[in-house]
């Protein structure tokens, strides 16, 4: 083999002036990060001023619950909860016309402002300026967040919290060892001819999805089911729930308390269309007991109407749930309602009050007619009994 040849000096300083032109230096220049929008009140604000049919309240702070519902204290806890999602993942597109990217306190104004007025994507998106597309990306985003970042503002309350509940509700109503009242309302919707069945077709031919909740004395839910269809009976829903398996189990409501040498399970009233159960006091529908019985039959449903009012309540305060939906994702709707059941509490968590000019309908049901329900269980029979009888006038010696 014949020897490698040396290269020459000359030949080295061509390979090494080769090498410096590959390995220039590049200079990147920094690319400026788009300005936030952080004046989105008083431009949203001067936009809504304008709008027909608003009646804004002149101070600042009311005006701002008028529009989201909660306080501006209230609406930066909402915002601290939904914040690390809102920035860890922004989709693309999230600007407005000017060019800046929507902060996190706009998007979550946007999304409550849906939430709590129900109008169209377009309308809302018109108020904030940005458009519908926006508008449906942050809603979405923004409950996905609450749904898990807020879950512990529905939760089933601990023994401790439940003796107070119980404690509330004797002095309130006269009911002893009651843990709450529970009611269900129909959230409307109209369904593309293709999804359009008789399972989502309810008594009073609208298509529907069902919500169920268990409330405290201070009307927050302490149990929310829901994403079952509207023609389900309020009975069949009931048993299709999670609370039923854990109350028949006795993994809830199972605590007892003696009265008068009768043993009263833990319950919680409920309405003519709930059966009576051991844990599931519902009213007297024998008219001839009327009599004996009218002060259960005036406590029990003081206590059952703390449901109906915080639907309603739920309804008036954010009129997405209480206008009829337009074509929903129905996969998507639970979250929906799920997230403005957690809204509501946050409100209570929080010392929120509802503001006076909120409609709030008279029965979150309205043009719903109360079918009873035959179910009877006997032991829950023997319980209502005696709390009847507990709460007749003592006779005197």
């Amino acid at each position: 083999m014949a020897p490698l040849k040396k290269k020459s000096k000359k030949s080295k300083k061509k390979d090494l002036k080769k090498l410096k032109n590959k390995t220039k230096t590049v200079n990147i220049v920094p690319i400026e990060p788009k300005p936030i929008e952080t004046d989105w009140w008083d431009s949203f604000c001067h936009k809504s001023s304008s709008s027909p049919g608003l009646t804004i309240p002149s101070d600042e702070e009311e005006a701002f619950k008028y529009f989201f519902r909660v306080s501006k204290k209230t609406f930066e806890y909402i915002c601290s909860l939904v914040r690390e999602d809102l920035i860890s993942r922004p989709p693309s597109g999230l600007i407005n016309i000017e060019g800046r990217l929507l902060s996190v306190e706009k998007q979550v104004a946007i999304a409550m402002r849906r939430l709590a007025s129900g109008d169209s994507q377009v309308s809302v998106g018109a108020s904030f300026g940005v458009g519908q597309s926006t508008v449906s990306q942050v809603t979405w985003r923004f409950i996905e967040s609450l749904e898990i970042r807020a879950k512990h503002h529905i939760k089933w309350p601990n023994q401790d919290r439940l003796e107070e509940i119980k404690f509330k509700f004797q002095n309130l109503f006269g009911l002893p060892n009651c843990c709450g009242s529970v009611d269900t309302t129909h959230i409307l919707m109209t369904l593309p001819a293709v999804q359009t069945s008789d399972d989502w077709c309810d008594e009073a031919s609208n298509y529907s999805m069902l919500l169920q909740g268990v409330i405290d004395d201070e009307m927050r839910f302490l149990d929310v089911v829901t994403g079952w269809p509207g023609a389900m009976s309020v009975s069949k829903f009931l048993k299709c729930s999670g609370l039923y398996k854990l109350c028949e189990s006795g993994e809830r409501l199972s605590k007892k308390s003696r009265l008068d040498e009768v043993e009263i399970r833990e319950y919680i009233v409920g309405g003519d269309r709930y059966p009576l159960l051991p844990w599931l006091i519902t009213p007297y529908v024998n008219e001839d007991s009327l009599t004996f019985n009218s002060k259960f039959r005036t406590s029990h449903e003081a206590a059952r109407l703390l449901a109906v009012r915080a639907l309603s309540v739920l309804k008036g305060s954010w009129r997405i749930l209480s206008k009829v939906m337009w074509r929903p994702d129905k996969s998507k709707l639970p979250s929906i309602i799920l997230a403005c059941c957690l809204l509501h509490n946050i409100m209570i968590d929080c010392g929120d009050k509802l503001l006076s000019d909120i409609a709030v309908p008279d029965h979150h049901d309205s043009g719903y007619v109360e079918q009873s329900c035959r179910f009877v269980d006997n032991s829950g029979s023997t319980m209502r009994n005696s709390i009847a009888k507990f709460l007749q006038p003592k006779s005197r010696a």
